[in-house]
């Protein structure tokens, strides 16, 4: 046997040695950055909660369900985090990498004290000007001197004024279950508590008058109840159309509101916020129709504040929104 044979055949069947692939050979490791996030309470700065190995691309929100493990009873809605005790609060989808932090990262806590649903928010302060009505309403005993007890008023306008008042809210409440779309946010308890004695507060105050044994009707009769009437009807449906339209917006795409085929919407050419602007013609008809002084200025102050509230959003929608209608203003066509 030749060995030297042997050796030759054995180099040409023996598998050629393995290389190395580009990729193998350039091979790095990578390690993931994770950051400590220290929590501080915002008025005493005695530290509350070290939180270690917290992702980058971890949210405020995140930070707060992390938190919420260490404290409990202080769940996410009732937790306020600043970056400095003066600063204003992050916001849940702030990103932790895109903030002024470094490796380490120093937030300031504070409690909102305990919080409510947007849902049961709209629900109290509709359901109590709704009932609180109807007792004046009804004549209830100890309201009114003893012999009008349980008695109705002989006025027309008053059982429609009625109507037109137990409608309104209940047409509110069923937008709030059916209609409106909220997002997770909430409100502390005792806000719920001032604009609850607000809402609660005014509608028994207007009801005393409305139904009053003494009460005045309208100086013009049955033309003024008639025309504010109508008035009321148009701008309740126009406002049940506009929340009908922004929550068919809120299900696409984010974009500001436009008009529809509906013509109740086609005051969206000229406002931002025409459910504030019919809100606003609601009640004003609801004036002229009672010709009650608490009523007017209840309307006054309600469109004092959702003249803020119309001014906030159009100038959010004028900053998010290259292309937004520079006709439109807030709440009054061509005025404010």
């Amino acid at each position: 046997m030749c060995v030297r044979n042997e050796c030759v055949l054995c180099l040409l069947i023996r598998p050629a040695p393995r290389t190395q692939s580009p990729s193998a050979m350039t091979r790095t490791s990578f390690f993931e950055v994770s950051l400590k996030v220290k929590v501080l309470d915002a008025d005493t700065k005695e530290p509350l909660c070290l939180l270690d190995k917290v992702e980058p691309c971890s949210t405020v929100a995140d930070i707060k369900s992390l938190f919420h493990k260490s404290y409990p009873h202080w769940y996410p809605a009732r937790q306020a985090l600043k970056l400095d005790p003066k600063e204003k609060s992050l916001r849940d989808d702030e990103i932790l990498q895109n903030l002024p932090v470094g490796t380490s990262a120093t937030m300031y806590f504070r409690d909102l004290g305990p919080q409510l649903g947007w849902t049961m928010v709209f629900v109290a302060e509709c359901i109590g000007p709704l009932l609180a009505y109807l007792l004046f309403y009804f004549r209830v005993p100890y309201i009114y001197s003893h012999r009008y007890a349980f008695t109705s008023s002989p006025h027309p306008v008053v059982p429609l004024a009625c109507a037109c008042h137990t409608f309104h809210y209940m047409k509110r409440l069923i937008e709030t279950v059916f209609v409106h779309r909220f997002a997770h946010g909430t409100m502390p308890l005792r806000t719920i508590v001032r604009n609850c004695a607000y809402y609660w507060g005014f509608s028994a105050w207007l009801a005393y008058y409305i139904n009053h044994p003494l009460y005045t009707p309208p100086s013009f009769g049955e033309l003024q109840v008639n025309y504010a009437f109508i008035m009321f009807v148009v701008c309740e449906l126009g406002n049940f159309s506009i929340h009908v339209t922004l929550r068919a917006d809120g299900s696409r795409s984010r974009r500001f509101p436009v008009p529809t085929k509906n013509p109740f919407t086609w005051l969206f050419f000229f406002v931002s916020c025409p459910n504030y602007t019919y809100e606003v013609g609601a009640w004003v008809s609801f004036s002229i129709m009672t010709q009650c002084l608490p009523v007017a200025l209840y309307t006054l102050l309600g469109f004092v504040q959702m003249s803020i509230w119309a001014k906030g959003k159009h100038r959010a929608y004028s900053r998010e929104f290259k292309d937004y209608p520079s006709l439109r203003v807030a709440i009054i066509p061509l005025i404010l």
